[in-house]
């Protein structure tokens, strides 16, 4: 089994502790998932409006979040 399988199988197990380490782990995948997708989007000339509105945030919000980190 795979750590991405693992994962999935430890976030619905009964014990707290085992599930709450998974949902953890999987928030850390979902942010740098879309770290990499932004930067694919904004590569690819993608505004900062359209990719907002794929990830039903506010413009402001994507370019808070990221633009600082892309100018870095």
């Amino acid at each position: 089994m795979s750590t991405d399988q693992q994962i999935a199988v430890d976030a619905s197990s009964r014990d707290p502790s085992v599930g709450l380490r998974a949902v953890r782990s999987l928030r850390a995948l979902v942010e740098r998932l879309e770290l990499l997708q932004v930067d694919n989007a904004r590569s690819q000339g993608w505004s900062w409006q359209e990719i907002a509105d794929h990830l039903d945030v506010s413009r402001q919000a994507v370019h808070k979040k990221h633009a600082r980190r892309r100018q870095e």
